[in-house]
């Protein structure tokens, strides 16, 4: 038996069978080809496709084409030799999302998509949080989820890898010790990121963390560089129940995990959706969660390109519409408060709204600038003398620089969380069904 790896090839008839066969032989010279997949055009051909031996799949679509050739023939990778007018460059990138989707790379002219899981799951249920971006609510969410497990009896833990994630895997005991302002600007003063998001899910979720780092992200979501399988062994020993892995910015955690959850941004570009990486987050979600969903920020245009993808998948994911509610971790009531947010500013009078309602508060200044230490320094300046405590989210430059100018300033510090609260759909019965899907999926998985 051949040690090479197995590739299944993508052919049309446009080209002439010896023309792909020559090409074959230049590009395929370190694999067995085991089958073409025909994806249609019969320009070249004088009848059905032939390539001397060679099996030749076909379906009803592309798609399915592709999909029975990975079922037969289990291929290390696909080799595209195909074109428009068959292949446009939007039908490629639903190819390359299937293809990832099933753990298989994708190998066209001057590129390659390696499949993107390169860590082995772990021996609990395991589900994944990711996002189509920066900014979109993934850490709320994870925490969200993490409580929410919680509350039922069972014990999370939460993998958090960051671009400014600490060397070696961080426990954090967020339901023994939280992290305090005291721990976090000694942090800072050692020049360590204070405000990863491992210290913010221990913080507002109150349950254990594990900090990991990580650097860049490719075409399909996975980090150029990470330490998530050496947190998630960490994570193991805090024998947890369920492993939830929060993705960084448009990062994967590079597990396959037993259920994923997408956090759609409400402002998400639509084309976001029509990218390799965005046909893969829907191919392989369970849940979809859309945050921000109230006007200014939602866009009608990015629900109804989710909407659209999920129907060209054919997959009915469901999908919350939610929209995130400040909750001070202590008490503001009766306040002068001044709020730090990375959260964009039409976000800001239903901030100052709910905290003044439901928490309290009387809220003397919002600052937009979490994100922005030279901007966030100015606006602290010049709220200087109006404001008792400084409400702040931990992200970003909270720490090192919001913290220590209230302090300085005489103020107090209280950390704020985001809460999803759904405005369409059931979130709680979304967990649920999430969960128990996660659990009977690592149950078969570890069947012997």
């Amino acid at each position: 038996m051949s040690s090479r790896p197995r590739a299944l090839v993508l052919v049309d008839g446009e080209h002439y069978p010896p023309v792909i066969l020559d090409a074959l032989a230049s590009v395929a010279g370190d694999a067995d080809v085991v089958a073409a997949v025909m994806l249609g055009g019969g320009e070249k051909l004088s009848g059905p496709m032939a390539l001397g031996s060679l099996p030749i799949v076909e379906g009803a679509s592309q798609r399915e084409a592709l999909e029975r050739g990975l079922d037969a023939y289990s291929p290390e990778f696909v080799i595209d030799l195909s074109d428009e007018p068959v292949l446009d460059s939007r039908a490629r990138n639903l190819l390359i999302a299937l293809t990832a989707a099933r753990g298989v790379s994708y190998r066209c002219a001057g590129a390659m998509f390696e499949q993107p899981w390169h860590h082995s799951l772990p021996s609990v249920p395991t589900i994944a949080v990711v996002g189509t971006g920066k900014r979109t609510g993934k850490t709320a969410v994870s925490a969200a989820l993490a409580r929410h497990i919680a509350a039922a009896g069972a014990r999370p833990v939460i993998v958090a890898m960051g671009r400014g994630g600490p060397d070696k895997p961080l426990v954090t005991r967020g339901d023994v010790e939280p992290p305090t302002l005291a721990t976090l600007l000694a942090l800072a003063e050692r020049g360590e990121h204070a405000a990863s998001d491992s210290y913010e899910d221990a913080l507002v979720a109150g349950v254990t963390t594990v900090g990991a780092r990580r650097a860049g992200s490719g075409l399909l979501g996975d980090p150029a560089f990470d330490t998530v399988g050496e947190a998630i062994a960490v994570a193991e020993r805090e024998e947890p129940d369920v492993l939830i892995l929060e993705g960084s910015g448009t990062a994967f955690p590079p597990v396959r995990a037993d259920a994923v959850v997408l956090v759609v941004g409400g402002a998400t570009p639509p084309e976001e959706m029509k990218t390799p990486l965005g046909y893969l987050r829907l191919l392989i979600a369970d849940l979809a969660l859309v945050t921000m969903a109230e006007e200014p920020v939602l866009s009608t245009e990015t629900l109804s390109a989710l909407s659209s993808s999920n129907a060209e998948l054919a997959r009915d994911v469901p999908v919350v519409r939610t929209v995130f509610r400040p909750a001070p971790v202590g008490s503001v009531a009766g306040r002068a408060v001044f709020v730090a947010t990375t959260a964009p500013e039409t976000a800001g009078r239903s901030m100052r709204t709910h905290l003044e309602e439901a928490h309290g508060a009387e809220v003397v200044g919002i600052t937009h600038r979490l994100a922005d230490r030279s901007r966030l320094s100015q606006e602290l300046a010049d709220a200087g003398g109006r404001y008792e405590v400084l409400l702040t989210e931990l992200k970003a430059a909270a720490v090192d620089v919001a913290a220590r100018a209230a302090v300085s300033a005489g103020a107090t510090v209280v950390f704020l969380d985001n809460i999803p609260v759904a405005v369409e759909g059931d979130l709680a019965a979304a967990f649920d069904a999430l969960i128990g899907s996660a659990r009977t999926r690592a149950n078969m998985r570890m069947q012997p």
